[in-house]
């Protein structure tokens, strides 16, 4: 089989809880492997249109997101090739996936489309934290996605390595899961209810 260009795309946003799902799948597949050169993982993030070059480019598309699909929290669910697009759009939870349809659109109406495409997705449990980490059951699925998408690319002949040497961050170091979730105050330290700083007792406003 002739080797064939490969991007391997995680996308969402990491400050919205479950909405991260995609992207922290691409960084632990970067964390744990490396892969040959015709094999591209990015942190697609909520860049949206912004995106369609590097789709363009690929042969291979498989990516990673957090798609409410109706189903129990934590659910599993791969599409593939001419169903991604219908999935993306079913029931958009935010933005970015409104931006990767377009993507899609564009790189098949350029006529540069990749011939084979899976998405992987992951029922949400929580969207609605602004600065919160995956919650548990999702985290737990991260691992069989993973093993979903390696089991997928093996049929292209595409089989990573260990990655014997600290990767290359696909985003900055102060997103990272491990960084990210030590840094998050508690929920007393960071006051989520209000600012201190304008709360104030009745008898301090008289």
């Amino acid at each position: 089989m002739s080797e064939k260009r490969v991007l391997i795309l995680g996308i969402g946003n990491v400050l919205w809880a479950d909405e991260g799902f995609g992207v922290r799948c691409v960084e632990t597949l970067n964390q744990r492997y490396r892969f040959g050169e015709n094999v591209k993982l990015m942190d697609g993030g909520t860049q949206g249109i912004y995106l369609v070059q590097h789709v363009q480019q690929a042969d291979v598309l498989v990516v990673f997101d957090a798609i409410d699909y109706g189903l129990k929290p934590g659910t599993l669910k791969v599409v593939h090739d001419d169903d991604v697009p219908k999935f993306m759009g079913a029931k958009q939870m935010s933005l970015h996936q409104t931006g990767f349809q377009e993507v899609l659109a564009m790189s098949e109406f350029t006529g540069s489309y990749p011939s084979k495409l899976i998405l992987i997705g992951c029922q949400p449990v929580e969207l609605e934290d602004f600065g919160g980490s995956l919650r548990d059951i999702v985290k737990a699925q991260v691992d069989p996605a993973l093993q979903i998408a390696l089991d997928y690319l093996a049929d292209f002949d595409v089989a990573p390595l260990s990655a014997n040497e600290a990767p290359e961050a696909l985003s900055p170091s102060e997103l990272a899961l491990k960084i990210y979730e030590e840094g998050r105050p508690s929920e007393e330290d960071a006051c989520r209810l209000g600012d201190v700083r304008f709360m104030t007792t009745q008898e301090g406003n008289s």
